[in-house]
């Protein structure tokens, strides 16, 4: 099991001067760009320029582009990102001299010490929850300090320090990175079988939960209408954590869910009726984790309610990227089974006000090989939910090919007419593929965690060209 090792917390004062190795990913940037607004003097490399190295600049922070064992200067902590290979010159440097050397998660662990801290963990939905805490908090008045495995559309950013006491953070299951949180309060929005790769088996992903939530100090938040969040409600409640429900069949009890043109409208029984401007059902349930989070805090039911008729997502959850031809798309981040039927329940919904008779379109990538060969039947089953699928091939991320496991796999599970399924190996034509299927009212969704994101502008030129 590929699952990282558990590093003692140091709170963030006494990290002295770090050096952070990939310090342009989005979760590394997030923690640099904190620790910099509290004067610590912040360096790092990366293999390319972005604009978050740009914007680090402009904070104070020394970058490299390119990586040598020069650049480990006057420091005392080096903070690695999951992508960082043991024969990297600066990593080499750094265990030679002897620093103190931990993973993301540590730091992130370092910059929360100190505050209240809010950990959303989840299979599904933790990036779009916890960017919604974020913006409510705001709108509160609360300015939370926050990082976020996206970026918020309000301000653009994955991650900020902010005035209050609060911080709120995304809890990375994927590694077992989440171990090294120790929060005071945690929602667990479902538990399901997903990178196993790393974990195995499904029991040795509700095991990494388990342990998760005994690291919790005052309140465990979970769905009581996913079976896997309620098993591990149970075994905390058994190990003397306090817990409290949400959902349809929960504590605080979410009915009435609705569309309601792009939006969704539900009640919160008790206390009163919310809109939210983004669709779906999902995201009614991750409203209400928010709702019982800002209740813990103390925080009155109309403000966050105000705050939440505020959200307008997170980058690449359902995100709106333009309108050709009387055909609307939308990108998402989806990338396992639940996620898919999500989302495409919720492009339903968006159809229905969007023309009442238009169509959906789903264009699908799958995310590395190995989860690929374990759900390709519940992919298949996920994209049936569209009127058209288009399957690209296998992005493989950090896995190499495996013999018999691509995009086709997927293809030839989805559950519609041959003629409303295409594999599609050549992305490049699938701007034209997608534009021949679209027609006035419809929605073009693309969906997965690779370079997929890319097709929406060129699916619109596609279509603005007709």
């Amino acid at each position: 099991m590929s699952l990282v090792k558990l590093v003692d917390p140091v709170a963030a004062g006494d990290l002295g001067n770090v050096h952070f190795i990939g310090i342009g990913g989005a979760g590394m940037s997030g923690i640099a760009r904190i620790l910099l607004k509290r004067g610590v003097r912040v360096s790092g490399s990366d293999s390319r320029s972005s604009d978050q190295v740009v914007e680090l600049r402009e904070l104070g922070a020394t970058v490299h582009i390119g990586h040598a064992a020069s650049h480990i200067k006057n420091v005392d902590t080096v903070v690695v990102s999951t992508a960082i290979r043991d024969s990297n010159p600066e990593l080499g440097e750094a265990l030679k001299q002897g620093l103190r050397v931990i993973p993301r998660a540590a730091a992130l662990a370092s910059v929360m010490a100190g505050r209240t801290a809010v950990a959303i963990a989840g299979t599904h939905g933790k990036t779009t929850t916890t960017s919604m805490l974020t913006v409510a908090l705001q709108k509160c008045g609360a300015d939370p300090s926050y990082c976020v495995g996206g970026q918020l559309v309000t301000t653009g950013l994955g991650a900020d320090e902010g005035s209050g006491q609060v911080f709120v953070a995304e809890a990375d299951e994927s590694d077992g990175s989440f171990l090294m949180l120790a929060p005071d309060i945690a929602v667990v929005t479902n538990v399901e079988a997903d990178h196993l790769d790393n974990y195995g088996d499904p029991r040795a992903v509700h095991a990494g939960f388990e342990r998760f939530a005994d690291r919790v100090g005052s309140l465990l938040i979970v769905c009581a209408d996913d079976p896997g969040a309620v098993e591990l409600a149970e075994h905390a409640r058994a190990r003397g954590v306090r817990v409290r429900t949400y959902g349809e069949a929960g504590e605080v009890r979410v009915s009435g869910v609705r569309p309601d043109g792009f939006g969704t409208l539900f009640t919160i029984e008790g206390r009163g009726d919310v809109r939210l401007p983004v669709p779906g059902a999902h995201n009614a349930l991750n409203a209400t984790a928010v709702i019982a989070v800002a209740e813990e805090l103390g925080l009155p039911f109309e403000e966050i309610r105000d705050g939440l008729a505020t959200f307008t997502g997170a980058k690449r959850r359902f995100e709106a990227k333009g309108e050709a031809g009387g055909v609307a798309v939308f990108d998402s981040y989806a990338h396992h089974p639940t996620e898919l039927a999500a989302d495409l329940r919720a492009a339903r919904d968006v159809v229905a006000s969007y023309s009442g008779t238009g169509r959906v379109i789903a264009i699908f990538q799958p995310h590395l090989y190995s989860r690929t060969r374990f759900f390709a039947d519940e992919f298949g089953s996920a994209l049936g939910l569209a009127d058209v699928a288009i399957v690209l091939d296998v992005y493989g991320a950090r896995e190499d090919p495996e013999p018999g496991v691509s995009g086709a796999l997927v293809a030839g599970r989805v559950r519609l007419p041959a003629e409303r399924v295409a594999y599609a190996p050549d992305r490049a034509a699938v701007p034209a593929l997608a534009a021949s299927h679209a027609r006035a009212g419809d929605i073009v969704l693309t969906m997965g965690a690779g370079d997929v994101t890319e097709l929406g502008p060129q699916i619109l030129a596609e279509l603005s060209a007709r």
